[in-house]
This record gives C-alpha cells, structure tokens and sequence, in this order.
C-alpha cells in the first residue's frame, strides 16, 4: 500500500506519493528554470480563492507560451485529488507547468519543447513561523537587488530566485529574518516568498511594479475596503518604507504577517503594529467564516489524464 502520509503528488497522469515524483535532469524545467507554478492553500480542509490561483496560474502559462494540455477544470480536479490522496486537511498545494527537452530532430528552441504538468501536496508550512508573527518579523534592506521587470515579468511567478537567496544570506549576517529588496531606483519590491506592505498616517502601500500581483494581495485590499482603510498602490521609496508606522507582508503560507523592526529600527514598542493586526485578526476571523473557500472534495471521483 502507498504511504502518502508526507503528501501526494501527481505526474504522468498518476498520483503518487510525493517523494516518489521525479523529473529528469536533462529536462529544461530543470536546466533552464523554464517553469511556471502556483500555490494555493488549503487550512481546516478548505481551499482559498482557488479559481484566483488557477486563473493566474494559466497566465503565466499563456505568458511563457506553455500549454500542458490540461484545461482550467482539469488542473482543478487534479488539486482536490491529490489532497484527497494525503488525507491532508491542511496543506501547500503546488501546481508547476515546466518544459521537458526538445523532439529530437527539430531545433534546440523552446518553441518544439514540450510543457507539462505536475502537481503536489504537502502538510502546511508557515513562511513565518507563529511565534515569529507573534513578536513581529525582523526585516532589513540587503545590497543584492531585485531583478527587474525588464528582465523578467515578475508577475509571472518563477523560481528565478538567485537575487531573492542571495538577500536571504545578507539576513541571516545581519541578525534579521527576511530580506526586503529593491529595485535599481531605490524603490520596495518584495520579499522572499511574499509582498510586502507599509502603513504611514493610516494608509496602507503597497509596490505598484516589481513584484508578484499576490492572491493573498488581492485579500488585503478586500479587507481594506471592508475595514475602511485608505490603500496606495504607487512607487514605495526605501526611505519612505524604513520610516513607516507599520510593516506587515502577505502571503499564500502565511496570510498577514506583521513586522517589528526594519533594518535595527524598532517599531511599536518591537510588537506587531495595531492596524497590522486588525487586519492579520480580521483576515483569519474571514477564513474561518468560509471567506473564499473551496471545500476540498475528499471523497471526489479520480480524474482523467
């Protein structure tokens, strides 16, 4: 019998356990990082605002000119099978489109490269832990600098992380626990994993370019307009940023993750700022109540190939 008990995986057409799901070294999802992927999260077996995940994850796709075969409803199924399959009622779901290598006889150009899919889940896991929430994250500004959108569109979400890495280990030198970087004009991208934000004068900012448009993003703005609260999406200047009221960031494994300190300085008494935490409280209370919610099928049928 499987053991799917550190999660499942499906590929080829077959759900597998996950630690049994490989792809070969000679395919270009690997060599090249010629890969797209998104991630949605499952907590108290329900799905969030998984039509929003799977919408943009056909984005990038359609935006890398990579087509699985796979339809909208199909790649759906795929996700409620294999958390089915791990019994996971919690969980990190990936979806990845990559290339495999070229037919032989046509050119080395990724147009004759085929994409395909493969899909996993695995038990939660936090960006930030709870107790690192709790206190506040540690953030600080590293010398490493984001790639830019002329580069590469990071709207499309990649594991181009060399930059995003290398600021990580200028963190862990500093003492902090995250990177927050710039762009070549000074100005807030994002962090490892996820956006970022900055409340001045009861206004909430947020980046308007150089960073992944976030689900979790999506919510804060939601809530802000529920909650009454005035919202920037505009350029956020490293000075403007280091000066903030408050600092919190938002991500898929993680939700609202509030900040105490940017590069040594000391916000809110080294807590959580109070509308960070409305917001952090507010969010959660949503979910819990069904907010966007996508009960996972458990008992669904297996889907085709």
């Amino acid at each position: 019998m499987q053991d799917f008990s550190k999660g499942a995986a499906w590929i080829g057409g077959e759900v597998v356990p996950v630690g049994e799901a490989k792809i070969p070294v000679t395919h270009w999802g690997y060599r090249r990082s010629d890969v797209t992927y998104d991630v949605v999260g499952v907590w108290e077996g329900n799905f969030f605002r998984l039509g929003d995940h799977i919408r943009r994850f056909r984005a990038s796709m359609e935006r890398l000119r990579m087509d699985p075969g796979q339809s909208d409803a199909e790649i759906e199924g795929i996700l409620h099978r294999i958390v089915a399959a791990s019994g996971l009622r919690s969980a990190y779901v990936a979806m990845d489109c990559l290339r495999a290598q070229p037919v032989p006889g046509l050119p080395r150009h990724p147009a004759h490269v085929p994409a395909y899919l493969v899909c996993h889940a695995v038990p939660w896991a936090w960006v930030a832990s709870p107790e690192m929430i709790a206190r506040g994250m540690h953030l600080m500004i590293p010398e490493v600098r984001r790639i830019p959108p002329e580069s590469f569109d990071p709207r499309v979400k990649n594991f181009h992380w060399g930059d995003l890495t290398e600021g990580q280990f200028e963190a862990e030198a500093a003492g902090a626990d995250f990177a927050i970087l710039l762009d070549a004009q000074g100005n807030v991208t994002e962090g490892p994993g996820f956006n970022i934000f900055c409340i001045r004068d009861g206004r909430v900012v947020s980046p308007d370019r150089g960073a992944l448009e976030g689900v979790t993003r999506a919510s804060v703005f939601e809530l802000c307009a529920e909650l009454g609260i005035p919202v920037e999406i505009r350029p956020l200047p490293v000075a403007e940023f280091r000066d903030a009221d408050e600092i919190f960031a938002a991500t898929t494994a993680g939700g609202i993750m509030p900040a105490s300190r940017i590069d040594g300085r000391i916000m809110n008494n080294d807590r959580p700022g109070p509308l960070s935490m409305r917001l952090h409280d507010r969010f959660w209370q949503k979910r819990a109540e069904g907010w966007h919610a996508t009960p996972v099928r458990y008992a669904a049928e297996p889907v085709g190939t």
